[in-house]
């Protein structure tokens, strides 16, 4: 009798262990079918917890004041090891602003800096004495082509851009309207497209044009305006309010 309860306990045993085996299997399985689809949703749902309108003016102007990298080159391409261990980070990021493009529904929270971390949910400034609404402002950001089809977070859709489109940034004081008027294809030593032109107002926003990153798409755009934050049309206001859903592309 004995004997046999001892085997009923190791065949119970040993059914737990192979179906919790095949539980794991399973959910491993999920994971490299499902992982980019759930790594975009991640990235989208930190993006925008970081959005402008989640953001005070006061916090701006204090995350401006943020010691942070502006190395570019040390930049690493987004996977989803560095995402899903960012997700649980509870540290915030130095948000100073917003870039909104209606046409290609980018909107975006700008960072300071270049960081790793803040790159993967957002643009990032590439140079320290920048100033919005002044000189060349730029901006750099993932492109995620090459590892998903059709995404439209981060600067992904930059490769449609085309000359005309408005691009908007803010830091909740004042919207400055840009014109796109050149887009380039460059390859990384080309660092000049970031220089000032005395004189002029300028953005300037740069992604990979490629996932092995030899290539970057530089898009080039006019200052054509400066409106206060609180007198922008109602059309301007939505772009900075657009939400990232990403669960449609599962």
């Amino acid at each position: 009798m004995e004997e046999r309860t001892k085997n009923k306990n190791k065949k119970r045993k040993y059914n737990w262990l192979l179906n919790t085996f095949i539980v794991l299997l399973f959910i491993v399985g999920l994971v490299l079918i499902f992982n980019k689809p759930i790594r975009n949703m991640m990235i989208a749902t930190k993006s925008n917890h970081y959005q402008l309108q989640n953001v005070s003016k006061e916090k701006i102007e204090k995350n401006k004041k943020a010691d942070v990298s502006f190395d570019f080159a040390a930049v690493k391409s987004v996977d989803f090891q560095s995402v899903l261990s960012n997700q649980f980070d509870s540290q915030p990021l130095p948000v100073i602003g917003g870039i909104a493009i209606p046409e290609l529904n980018i909107n975006l929270p700008i960072f300071k800096g270049v960081g790793n971390t803040s790159l993967l949910y957002g643009a990032g400034t590439m140079k320290a004495d920048q100033v919005m609404g002044e000189g060349n402002y730029t901006l750099a950001g993932h492109n995620m082509t090459g590892f998903t089809s059709d995404l439209s977070i981060l600067f992904t859709p930059l490769e449609k851009a085309k000359a005309g489109m408005s691009i908007y940034v803010t830091d909740k004081n004042n919207v400055y309207q840009y014109k796109i008027d050149k887009i380039d294809v460059v390859t990384p030593e080309h660092v000049e497209v970031l220089n000032d032109t005395p004189g002029k107002k300028e953005i300037t926003l740069v992604t990979c044009a490629d996932a092995e990153a030899t290539h970057r798409i530089i898009v080039h755009g006019t200052f054509v305006d400066e409106k206060a934050f609180d007198k922008v049309t109602d059309s301007v206001k939505n772009a900075f309010e657009k939400k990232y859903n990403q669960i449609n592309n599962f």
